[in-house]
């Protein structure tokens, strides 16, 4: 093995969550001052009113079954697809893999994951109107996978909370194809960003590593005033409050889905759009940040039976943790905040996750982020392909947390599938109407042709969910 690979193959085995190892004791001596609450966290989680469902669900049920995987998949432009027989990959929150969600094959056809059912039935048709698309519908597209006797049999879901040293290595590797100009702006506004940043991220290291109690209040505003410097934490913001509505939340509805193995999707979906009417199937979650002042209501808009004081509380908590564990470089609790050096090399030792993050998502304000999109996100995700292929990972799943979000490895070899368009029943079940002659292709569309598109660019994609 090459030191590159082993490098790479280390940094992306990091940014999976192994949700099969729980029987396996943590080191005993760590030296990481987070071991004992990531620990903990882990128990929390697990007593919550819906916590099973992080290691029994049908997600998993799925991918541990009889080698047959059936996958929805949505689209708003078959007759494209059907005229270049081709389905590329994007990227977001499963790297570069085919979006999906799961279906059960009952009796009476496929059942929809709950996922699967917002997103065809509500977010693609809300897309297309906000585009003002009336020739075409949301069309769903059913996959199935013959996966082989090799497949990897564990449950390691790729987590992109956790690619910051990857977005890292990647800008270190790649950015002499910025100008030299470019280069030392970049390396400014990071900076600069963080700089201006250090009374959260020192409020929140402290709740993290110390325990210290910081009323939710002041805290949530100073998140609110920080998000847009560091637009990672609305990611990490909207993770912390979906996690504690689907595991929290008692509603029937809820309570309906867990019996079936679900985590209730709709919850953080009705929230988001609830909030961001725009967003509907362009998740820019560097804009979330709902204020303080509206929480309650719109927690209470999409369930009432959430008790605000203890959600607010739990985010405090919670967000801080994420921000230790998945911002500051692994192993090592930040030092003094005033004697830190506010220079870029000397940051990438200690905030080097935060920086990665931060550069990946400077890239897109770039004049130039079209074309270096490509050198970018199609380079994380040879490397995301390669560690799949390594690891025999047919079927990638958002491992951020278990809600039914799973994607197709384009580039896994001799890959067995079949592809039909699918029809509704007035029960809701999806039947296979027409085979459609399909090829999956590791390489990824085009970002104008992504649900994250720039704003200049309006145009339907043939691959784009």
């Amino acid at each position: 093995m090459t030191m590159d690979f082993l490098d790479a193959y280390h940094l992306w085995a990091d940014a999976h969550a192994f949700y099969d190892t729980t029987l396996i004791p943590s080191p005993a001596d760590t030296n990481d001052p987070l071991a004992r609450q990531s620990a903990t966290w882990d128990e929390r989680l697990a007593a919550t009113p819906n916590g099973r469902l992080l290691r029994q669900n049908s997600l998993f049920d799925a991918l541990n079954g009889n080698g047959t995987l059936h996958l929805l998949h949505v689209t708003h432009a078959l007759e494209q697809i059907n005229e270049q027989g081709v389905l590329y990959p994007s990227g977001g929150c499963l790297v570069g893999s085919i979006y999906c969600a799961p279906l059960t094959a009952t009796d009476r056809g496929l059942r929809m994951h709950n996922l699967a059912a917002y997103v065809l039935t509500k977010e693609a048709p809300a897309f297309l109107a906000k585009l003002g698309v009336t020739d075409r519908v949301p069309t769903p597209l059913i996959f199935e996978i013959n996966t082989p006797p090799q497949a990897y049999q564990g449950l390691a879901g790729v987590d992109y909370l956790r690619l910051g040293l990857i977005h890292l290595r990647i800008y270190c590797h790649l950015e002499y194809l910025l100008s030299k100009s470019e280069r030392h702006r970049l390396r400014e506004t990071v900076v600069a960003r963080v700089k201006n940043s250090a009374a959260f991220l020192a409020t929140a290291a402290a709740v993290a590593y110390r325990g210290t109690h910081i009323a939710a209040r002041p805290f949530l505003g100073l998140l609110d005033e920080t998000i847009p410097r560091l637009p990672i934490l609305g990611y990490l913001y909207f993770e912390a409050l979906a996690e504690y509505l689907m595991l929290h939340s008692t509603s029937q509805h809820t309570r309906r889905l867990a019996d079936i193995g679900e985590l209730n999707n709709w919850l953080y979906k009705e929230m988001l759009f609830a909030s961001y009417p725009n967003m509907a199937g362009k998740f820019d979650l560097a804009r979330f940040r709902p204020r303080p002042s509206q929480l309650a209501d719109l927690i209470h808009q999409v369930d009432p039976t959430i008790e605000i004081n203890h959600a607010t509380g739990y985010l405090v908590e919670r967000i801080s943790h994420l921000i230790a564990a998945r911002l500051f470089a692994p192993g090592e609790a930040p030092e003094a905040w005033h004697h830190t050096r506010w220079e870029f090399d000397a940051l990438s030792t200690q905030l080097g996750p935060l920086l990665g993050h931060l550069i990946h998502r400077e890239l897109r304000t770039f004049g130039r982020y079209p074309d270096f999109y490509f050198y970018f996100d199609q380079y994380k995700a040879l490397q995301a392909w390669n560690y799949w292929n390594h690891m025999d990972i047919v079927a990638p799943f958002n491992g951020t947390m278990p809600k039914g979000e799973i994607g197709i490895n384009p580039a896994y070899p001799n890959l067995d599938y079949r592809v039909w368009r699918a029809e509704q029943d007035d029960a809701g079940h999806l039947h296979p109407a027409e085979q459609l002659s399909l090829t999956i292709t590791p390489r990824l569309v085009d970002i104008k042709y992504t649900l994250m598109r720039n704003n200049q660019w309006t145009a339907p994609a043939p691959s784009a969910v």
